[in-house]
């Protein structure tokens, strides 16, 4: 089972034509936060001019981040190239880790599904611990192959609404801030 950060693997199945088939979960990890500390200059930025993409990152035992596990169904094989085609996609400085997923009752959890992180050690790992606004000016001066980086946060920030429209406390506040910066930038540009 892979915990996928919302659409990530949503995006790569359904660019990439037929896969096995996958049940979708909704809930949650522990120990970890959502933030945008991995540049990309090979989606959504370029060499030289860098975006910044999503990442996981260690946390306290506390911290959850909210998301969609994926049960990929299929044969071996089938499920093997599947996991093939993500290790490519998160080429750039990710490493496969694996945690307990929660159901969103809170009480049911899966042992061992996958996650993918950004390691340290990577040279496109780049936190940013500082205020929102350099953050939000290097995301909006961003664009790669994959399109547009405020493209990105946007629709990771919908994402997580849609996923749960009805509970606030399981929004992102990085993402959500993230978010605000970019619409008050874009409209006093």
């Amino acid at each position: 089972m892979i915990f996928v950060c919302l659409s990530r693997l949503h995006h790569h199945l359904k660019k990439n034509g037929r896969q096995p088939g996958r049940i979708s979960i909704p809930g949650y990890i522990f120990g970890f936060k959502r933030r945008f500390w991995q540049l990309s200059e090979d989606h959504r930025g370029v060499p030289g001019k860098p975006g910044r993409v999503v990442t996981l990152v260690p946390g306290d035992e506390s911290d959850t981040v909210w998301g969609t596990a994926y049960r990929l169904q299929g044969s071996p094989a089938e499920v093997e190239q599947v996991m093939e085609k993500l290790d490519h996609r998160e080429k750039g400085g990710y490493e496969r880790l694996s945690v307990d997923f929660y159901y969103r009752d809170g009480e049911t959890v899966i042992k061992d599904v996958t996650i993918y992180i950004a390691s340290k050690s990577n040279p496109l790992f780049s936190p940013h611990e500082g205020d929102v606004d350099s953050l939000a000016k290097q995301i909006l001066n961003s664009h790669g192959p994959s399109g547009s980086n405020v493209e990105y946060v946007l629709k990771l920030a919908e994402a997580i609404r849609c996923l749960y429209p009805d509970e606030d406390h399981h929004l992102d506040d990085h993402v959500m801030e993230l978010e605000a910066k970019l619409k008050s930038l874009q409209t006093n540009r």
